[in-house]
């Protein structure tokens, strides 16, 4: 039995003795039976590690709250840490959001898809413990093809917290994911080595002004520019 730093026991989950299914991914040609049958596992409240922009995720369905409470046991995260979530698109970011900032807006018609997580008020559907009762979720759309599709096949959006042990580092592919963390979910989305480096960049747009939480992906300096509309980015439609 694990602790949390309020003292409250967190039982750890236990392994799969037949291991995880494992699906090979050709990014070339992506299966939509593997995605499909992933989604299907997730659907029905398993846990499964895909690839996105950065490094491999554990996911899980964010409104099966069994499925939340299996992230944070076969993570050992602390459970006053939030869950970040990956939508399919700006309509699954929606269903996750109680409100729509001016700034997030602004930000996400420049940098999504992509490795940008905005801070958003969180709707009354998520299961507080998904966002630690804090009435706030960080949600991106991601441009990696596979954590799109996953996201959309299971109904808009899934949980995307690194694939590691708490504590522990990213994995930029799956030989480099604990072996008693594998053994706990359900199936693999293997698409080979990510490019790893930096993970996204998290900026809170729920109050004004906005902050920017984590550096990453996207420079601090990008994200002050666009927010004062001075971006030199291309913004998409």
């Amino acid at each position: 039995m694990l602790q949390d730093r309020r003292g409250k026991g967190i039982k750890m989950f236990a392994a799969n003795a037949s291991g995880p299914k494992i699906f090979r991914i050709d990014l070339a040609a992506i299966s939509g039976e593997a995605i499909r049958e992933a989604a299907a596992i997730l659907r029905s409240g398993g846990v499964v590690i895909y690839p996105t922009e950065t490094f491999y995720a554990l996911g899980a369905v964010p409104t099966i709250e069994k499925a939340v409470e299996r992230v944070f046991e076969i993570k050992g995260r602390d459970i006053g840490k939030a869950l970040p979530l990956i939508a399919s698109d700006l309509q699954a970011v929606l269903c996750a959001a109680s409100q729509w900032p001016e700034p997030a807006a602004k930000l996400a018609r420049l940098f999504w898809p992509g490795p940008l997580s905005l801070i958003v008020p969180a709707s009354a559907s998520l299961p507080p413990a998904l966002h630690a009762g804090t009435g706030k979720i960080a949600v991106r759309v991601s441009s990696h093809p596979v954590a799109s599709l996953l996201a959309r096949a299971s109904g808009g959006l899934i949980i995307s917290t690194s694939a590691n042990l708490a504590g522990g580092p990213a994995a930029e592919s799956p030989s480099r994911i604990d072996a008693g963390l594998l053994a706990s979910v359900e199936a693999v989305l293997d698409a080979g080595n990510l490019p790893g480096g930096f993970p996204s960049t998290i900026v809170d747009v729920s109050d004004h002004p906005a902050v920017l939480v984590r550096e990453g992906k996207i420079a601090p300096k990008e994200i002050l520019m666009a927010l004062e509309g001075r971006s030199e980015r291309f913004a998409p439609g």
